[in-house]
């Protein structure tokens, strides 16, 4: 099992930045594909983006793609989440996941079986 601990949300203006950060501990980092996803209030939990077990494949929800970057760093056991030209429509619950391997469920909730706390990204207008 792999645990996840977010981090780095907080209240930004339009325009603005935020870094999203997470830590995992459990088994090691590198064997575990990583998402990101966002929950609105009252909206269902929709995909951000994605970074596969290197690095070397991300990918991004069309509403995000050239505004947000995911990276990890393996010998940190940590992903990030590069927030830019944040949006008000960005506002959510921001949550970590983790699979050993999501395949064609990669974009989806389903493909993940560990799950982070969450947190806030507040983005004002």
């Amino acid at each position: 099992q792999v645990q996840l601990v977010e981090s780095g949300g907080g209240l930004a203006q339009a325009g603005g930045s935020l870094r999203l950060s997470c830590v995992a501990s459990g088994r090691t980092f590198s064997m575990y594909y990583v998402g990101w996803f966002r929950q609105a209030p009252g909206k269902e939990r929709e995909f951000v983006a994605a970074i596969s077990w290197s690095g070397g494949s991300t990918s991004y929800a069309d509403s995000v793609k050239g505004r947000f970057t995911i990276s990890r760093d393996n010998a940190k056991n940590t992903a990030y989440l590069q927030m830019n030209s944040l949006k008000p429509e960005d506002t959510a619950v921001y949550y970590c996941a983790a699979a050993r391997d999501p395949r064609d469920h990669r974009w989806y909730t389903k493909g993940y079986d560990y799950w982070g706390q969450g947190t806030q990204v507040t983005v004002s207008s």
